[in-house]
């Protein structure tokens, strides 16, 4: 039989393969947030319309304007936070739904256990890693500048030393409770749907525990992630992107007012183009990486 991976390798393989996905995706979480943060005015007009448009054009509008490696800003802070938040969100999640089901339970667990497990681990991880997100966003915030006008940070640690510098330590945490949010409702939407669907289709005649099962499960998982994740997403990029806002709901309140309901889904093509690549490529490495700490005895 396999032997069990202990929490601290479930915690590195999580880490691991969360940050191999991010490395792979975040030119289209770079130009996610580009879309994110770029307004619309009152009278209607799109502030910088003619520069971001759609998923392809804003790829190509950061490549030209600030060169193919501006597509990677914030990946030194987005490693930071996979390395905290993929590995504790999903270590934590199977002693969670263990803990919910309670030691006797026998079968398989219910939906309902596996999303409130999602998102008590999502919550508490990204607690954790807010100060990671935070400076990722503003990173990658930061298009090109005019000539003379210098960039705010020189770098993630810069960034950091920066904005505890100038706006204190609990500025680290800015935009925590839509990130709380957002991150609790994406982590029940990828690691429960994820769980369920996998569960589902290994009932299918016919199907196994492969690198099939485990590209559909994770398409799955990613696609629903978007779906219910993208108002909370784009209010939280917002927030961390720019202090105009109060509050989680007058941010809220200013984007519908302006913008209009659409403007919760910007980014969308781009959204679910990240977040299903990275969800295909965090769980094809994560079952591969897993296979290192089991073994047959």
């Amino acid at each position: 039989m396999a032997t069990e991976i202990s929490f601290p390798g479930i915690f590195f393989c999580s880490a691991l393969a969360a940050c191999f996905a991010e490395f792979c995706t975040i030119p289209l979480d770079t130009a996610k947030v580009r879309l994110q943060l770029q307004k619309r005015t009152a009278s209607g007009e799109e502030a910088g319309a003619s520069k971001y448009k759609g998923m392809l054009g804003t790829i190509a509008t950061i490549a030209r304007e600030e060169g193919l490696l501006a597509l990677w800003k914030g990946v030194i802070p987005g490693l930071h936070r996979q390395c905290l938040y993929g590995g504790l969100r999903i270590g934590l999640y199977e002693p969670v739904k263990a803990f919910l089901v309670g030691s006797s339970h026998v079968g398989d667990v219910s939906l309902f256990n596996k999303i409130l497990a999602a998102m008590i681990t999502g919550a508490l991880a990204i607690a954790v890693a807010n100060p990671t997100d935070l400076v990722k966003v503003r990173l990658q915030a930061e298009g090109k500048l005019p000539p003379g006008v210098p960039r705010l940070y020189s770098g993630a640690l810069d960034a950091y030393h920066t904005i505890v510098k100038q706006e204190g330590l609990a500025a680290l945490w800015t935009g925590l409770g839509p990130n709380i949010a957002r991150n609790a409702i994406i982590n029940a939407a990828e690691l429960a749907t994820y769980d369920q669907v996998k569960q589902t289709i290994l009932k299918i005649p016919g199907f196994t525990d492969n690198i099939l099962t485990h590209l559909l499960a994770g398409m799955g998982a990613g696609f629903f992630a978007v779906c219910v994740g993208s108002p909370v997403d784009v209010v939280k990029s917002r927030m961390m992107g720019d202090s105009i806002y109060k509050s989680t709901l007058d941010c809220f309140v200013k984007t519908l007012q302006i913008e209009g309901p659409s403007a919760f889904y910007k980014g969308f093509l781009l959204n679910f183009g990240r977040l299903g690549s990275w969800n295909v490529i965090l769980f094809l490495t994560l079952e591969q990486v897993k296979k290192l700490f089991t073994w047959e005895v």
